[in-house]
């Protein structure tokens, strides 16, 4: 038995958590799967995963089993890789998954910059705002909003974008502005809720400690646009990422409310699986991101126009540069 192979086979079993999902992954029938993990535990003597109808367990053995075959590989895949692409630029397929809007207003508008940079990716981006399983949708490295739980991924953190409380003047004159935290319980809130249908509190910084109020809702939503659009409509108040709502807020469409006690900023993080080795294609596109976010005004809760104007001439930047691009110190 090829003990690497087997190695590789339990691991993407235990990732994918099914004998299917690591088959099609590996492009391998289901049944060398099957007898490969029946082997292999009949060669160390243990059982390593508890199987029934519905789900895969690891048994205590399998765990350090698993852990240590993703040292094992993770170095070897790393020491190969170093070498095979030593001299060469980053190429070949590469899937990311961004929130829908940071994807249209943010790395839509630059994202011939990437282009020009590395000629020889080709970039498959989903938009959305669900977090998507990065192991069985095969997504190379994603960016995500908010605090992160998942210690199964690396995470770069690229930045805290600002957020503000805002309505829609028709809903100002209706209900009346807000002027103390206390005045929030006579206001309806448009709701957003995430994939466990968990609904996301407002968020005031007070004396710099966050503090969560819970509002009175006629709707909820669980995409961003869709999230903006209803306060747009006078359905209440919204908190939402400055960079989202700054052209209502400049048009008079919405007006900020409770300035005074601003939304905790939200993370931005780029990440990657931790038993993934960052091939050459994924640093390259991290270390773009990193530069995007870092210089990017919208994100800051510039103007409009100079967001425009930024945009401008780093595209004339990226013309210029014919394709090269500079080390960032730190990224991983």
């Amino acid at each position: 038995m090829d003990r690497f192979q087997a190695m590789q086979v339990f691991t993407r079993v235990v990732d994918a958590n099914s004998f299917s999902r690591a088959a099609d992954s590996l492009g391998l029938p289901r049944a060398t799967v099957t007898t490969t993990i029946q082997n292999l535990e009949k060669l160390l003597q243990v059982r390593l995963l508890n199987r029934s109808t519905r789900r895969l367990s690891l048994t205590p053995d399998g765990a350090s089993y698993y852990e240590r075959c993703v040292r094992i590989l993770a170095d070897v895949e790393e020491t190969e890789a170093s070498l095979r692409h030593a001299a060469s630029s980053p190429r070949g397929r590469l899937r990311v998954d961004v929130p829908a809007s940071i994807g249209r207003q943010v790395l839509l508008p630059r994202l011939c910059e990437f282009h020009h940079r590395y000629p020889d990716v080709e970039l498959v981006i989903g938009m959305t705002d669900r977090p998507v399983d990065m192991v069985a949708d095969a997504v190379d490295c994603a960016i995500r909003k908010g605090e992160l739980e998942d210690s199964s991924l690396v995470a770069r953190r690229i930045g805290l974008v600002p957020c503000v409380t805002c309505a829609s003047p028709e809903y100002l004159q209706c209900y009346g502005t807000p002027r103390t935290l206390d005045d929030l319980s006579q206001h309806y809130a448009v709701n957003y809720f995430l994939a466990n249908d968990k609904v996301c509190p407002w968020d005031f910084m007070v004396d710099g400690e966050p503090v969560e109020i819970k509002g009175n809702s006629v709707v909820s939503v669980n995409d961003a646009d869709a999230y903006v659009a209803c306060g747009l409509q006078g359905f209440g108040l919204i908190q939402a990422p400055r960079y989202m709502v700054l052209p209502h807020l400049e048009s008079g469409a919405l007006r900020e409310v409770l300035p005074q006690w601003q939304p905790a900023p939200m993370p931005l993080s780029v990440v990657y699986l931790h038993n993934r080795h960052l091939s050459p294609k994924v640093r390259a596109f991290v270390d773009w991101v990193v530069e995007l976010f870092s210089n990017c005004p919208l994100l800051t809760g510039c103007s409009v126009e100079s967001e425009c104007s930024f945009a401008k001439a780093s595209a004339e930047g990226a013309r210029a540069g014919g394709g090269q691009t500079r080390e960032l110190e730190g990224v991983f």
